[in-house]
């Protein structure tokens, strides 16, 4: 089995935090100039180790492997969620260059581009996949400031540069290292977790249509307040959806706002961003029944609600093949301290498992912080992840 140079993994990984260095994290926004620093400082790394190495049309950057056949394919993403973590999505590049260099051969290596969405969700893989159309490129806009996608891609030098587009037979699958991004692994002492599947995810913008009036002389009886129709909707979700939903479905209201949001006006209109995630098609079908239910009886008050979807994911479960390797690896180093887990998270494996067979892998996340930049995992459990991750990518391609 190949051995991992430890020193070396730990290197690349802080030497790719200090680009876009926050705190003790990293911002790092898709296409942002630290961003496209980041991608080709990893091509010449990858180039150094001597891959074959691109950055398409979309930023993807590719390392290929020597070898003929079939490989298989590693990665993860490089942006960042804003002042965000420096492991989320880094640390699954940088695994996949130090076992490309451990292996020698048979491995390329992918860091896909605004996994995170800060244009569009997965964009990198969707695209690799061939699920991104010229049409869906010219309507992205930067969910920040507005920023059209086609401006992003030419002020980070990739307008003229064609988009790679997966042959599905030059791979035996594609493997992802990640941290957990939550404390399952942490609260139960395991060392690795084996993702079974990955959670679909279902958006959505809620609207709600008052009458702005003055805070004072409005009576209440009369009031139609956009703020307390949307308080109201939030608070019957929280009150319906447990009864209905499964172990771990989650749902969260990410963003609340209040027009014209002035302490002496009453609301006149009012939005909320909402969210349910699970790994059942069944379960999120019947969260999305019970919210339409909640919204056709929010339409019974004064205020007109609309909702309107913002887009979904499908949830995915992981090769079952790709599995067994990586707790078989697991059970090498760690005996009896990995799981198996679904993830809560969205992933670019879920993208990939449409094209190639796709696995997993979790270390742990000291206290399950991710999406802030206090993230983060110890040394010695990024290199035993690093090295399970290695010699599960052996075993496969042995297989």
């Amino acid at each position: 089995m190949p051995t991992i140079n430890a020193d070396r993994l730990l290197a690349d990984l802080h030497a790719l935090r200090r680009i876009g260095e926050y705190e003790t994290g990293v911002h790092r926004p898709t296409y942002s100039d630290v961003d496209m620093q980041a991608r080709h400082w990893v091509a010449g790394r990858l180039a150094d180790a001597g891959l074959t190495t691109d950055i398409d049309g979309i930023g993807n950057v590719f390392g290929r492997g020597a070898g003929a056949g079939p490989k298989l394919l590693l990665g993860s993403h490089l942006e960042t969620q804003n002042h965000a973590g420096w492991l989320d999505g880094a640390m699954g590049v940088i695994f996949g260059l130090e076992v490309a260099r451990a292996l020698g051969g048979g491995i390329d290596v992918a860091g896909w581009a605004d996994e995170e969405g800060h244009y569009g969700s997965f964009l990198g893989t969707r695209s690799f996949c061939g699920l991104v159309t010229e049409a869906e490129i010219d309507r992205c806009r930067n969910v920040g400031d507005g920023t059209p996608l086609r401006t992003a891609l030419a002020h980070a030098g990739l307008a003229d540069k064609p988009r790679v587009v997966i042959d599905p037979a030059d791979y035996r699958g594609y493997l992802e290292a990640h941290i957990e991004q939550g404390a399952t692994l942490e609260d139960a002492g395991h060392r690795i977790g084996v993702v079974t599947a990955i959670v679909g995810a279902h958006r959505y913008r809620i609207v709600f249509e008052g009458q702005q009036n003055h805070a004072g002389t409005t009576r209440m009886a009369v009031r139609r307040d956009a703020g307390v129709a949307l308080i109201r909707l939030a608070a019957a979700i929280d009150a319906r959806f447990p009864a209905i939903a499964g172990p771990r479905t989650v749902w969260t209201t990410g963003r609340i706002t209040l027009d014209p949001g002035a302490p002496s006006i009453v609301p006149g209109k009012a939005e909320m961003l909402f969210q349910y995630r699970d790994t059942d098609p069944a379960m999120l079908a019947a969260l999305e029944h019970e919210l339409e239910a909640l919204v056709a009886e929010a339409n019974l008050g004064p205020c007109r609600v609309t909702i309107a979807d913002r887009g979904r994911s499908v949830p995915r479960q992981m090769d079952a093949g790709f599995q067994t390797a990586l707790e078989q690896a697991a059970e090498k180093h760690v005996p009896g301290l990995h799981t198996r887990l679904p993830s809560g998270a969205g992933h670019d494996a879920q993208i990939m498992s449409e094209r190639v067979p796709s696995g997993m892998l979790f270390v742990p996340s000291i206290h399950g912080i991710s999406h802030h930049w206090t993230e983060n995992t110890s040394d010695a459990d990024l290199v035993l992840g690093c090295q399970v991750f290695a010699d599960a990518a052996a075993a496969i391609l042995a297989g």
